[in-house]
């Protein structure tokens, strides 16, 4: 993509349309920014599958730690396959090594598993991305970037000056994509931040076999890793497809339509959960589910309601995606240009909420990347008082310690 193609155009798109977004009086700019052409693939590859299974798996194994978890990999997908839009060189290669497709493969993956969710009443699927631009001046976003992001990933572009009210835009537009089941993810937006970019995921399906008032059974038990017994309610049913691996056996229980299902996996006994996803590739998931077997299974599923919320800066950076997160070394160039200086991402957050019944299920999740202006900042240093050290109290008038002493134990 030509950079800084087209920028004039923007800039008088941005003082000429009024239109608005909430009550904060963020401005739409979706009508003045025409799509790049986008060819979408007809099918995913089965290669491309197991590389977005290998990024789900290895982001939920970076984000786990032994409780309840549950994230959307689509959600993240699409707001770090936009930002990849922008990013360039060394933070581009980091990008693309942690998401397991190029950018251009990615925009095609994602296009397609979009354009190819379900809409019906009874199985649902709603998928919406936006991006929100710094609107006082102090920010030029790459126009070929927005035409890019409206073009693949169908992304809806707000100018905001990013203050309180522009808060309460962004918390709307998610809260109204995913149903009311994220109704909050951006608790504020600093004076630093340029560009947030933002996907919206919502997914309503019913069983295609509701479970009748025999099948639902109280009062039973759940034991967790520790031995504890917890008490649950379990539904119970007959399904027709079972799954299974080396470690581990689970079963579909398809939603209505066919399409979708609720698939399970469970660990042979004595097998911690985390030991069996550390064995886990995305290949290997993928072959799991393809070779599913079409044989009499008897199933159980807990009802069970799971909220989640992450920062997942950490994470990506234990991946191997360091460098957009860094000031003065991120290359962020691609998104757009500001007066205070380079880019770089200064939070990817992420918010999920899932219900599970004799219905079906519900769940809805949200992401968003925020691209702050760092300036060229020197890499910061790193001193984690992990192992023995030496400590003074000092007269800073003078630098003479009043107190010196050494740490060698913290028991």
């Amino acid at each position: 993509m030509k950079a800084w193609k087209r920028v004039a155009a923007l800039l008088l798109a941005l003082l000429c349309l009024a239109g608005c977004c909430g009550s904060g009086g963020a401005r739409s700019l979706t009508k003045s920014v025409r799509p790049a052409p986008a060819e979408i693939p007809r099918e995913i590859r089965p290669e491309d599958a197991a590389a977005l299974a290998g990024f789900s798996l290895e982001l939920l194994r970076e984000s786990w730690t032994g409780e309840n978890a549950l994230l959307s990999p689509l959600s993240v997908l699409c707001a770090l396959g936009m930002t990849a839009n922008g990013a360039r060189g060394e933070t581009l290669e980091q990008m693309e090594a942690v998401l397991g497709l190029s950018v251009e493969e990615l925009n095609g993956v994602l296009a397609a598993w979009a354009a190819d969710l379900p809409r019906e009443k009874d199985c649902r699927v709603e998928l919406a991305n936006s991006v929100w631009v710094r609107d006082d001046g102090s920010f030029e976003a790459d126009q070929d970037f927005l035409e890019t992001a409206a073009g693949w990933y169908k992304a809806e572009v707000y100018a905001s000056r990013f203050d309180a009210a522009a808060v309460r835009d962004v918390n709307g537009w998610v809260e109204k994509h995913t149903r009311g089941m994220i109704p909050e993810i951006l608790s504020e937006l600093r004076e630093e931040t340029m560009l947030v970019l933002v996907n919206a995921l919502a997914l309503e399906a019913e069983w295609a076999e509701t479970y009748t008032k025999n099948q639902v059974w109280d009062d039973r038990i759940f034991t967790t890793e520790d031995g504890t017994e917890q008490p649950v309610t379990l539904m119970i049913s007959s399904e027709g497809t079972y799954l299974r691996d080396e470690h581990a056996q689970g079963f579909w229980k398809p939603y209505k339509g066919g399409r979708w299902a609720f698939a399970a996996l469970l660990p042979e006994e004595g097998l911690p959960l985390g030991e069996y996803l550390d064995s886990l590739t995305g290949e290997r998931l993928c072959e799991v589910l393809a070779s599913a077997e079409e044989t009499l299974v008897y199933a159980a599923i807990p009802k069970f309601n799971s909220t989640y919320a992450a920062e997942l800066n950490e994470s990506l950076k234990a991946l191997g995606m360091t460098d957009a997160f860094v000031p003065g070394l991120a290359d962020l160039s691609g998104l757009g240009r500001s007066e205070l200086g380079p880019l770089f991402i200064s939070q990817a957050l992420h918010k999920t909420d899932l219900s599970v019944d004799e219905k079906g299920t519900k769940a809805g999740a949200a992401t968003v990347v925020t691209a702050d202006s760092g300036g060229d900042m020197p890499r910061a240093a790193e001193v984690y008082l992990d192992r023995p050290f030496l400590y003074m109290l000092v007269d800073t008038e003078t630098n003479l310690p009043a107190f010196i002493g050494t740490v060698t134990d913290m028991s």
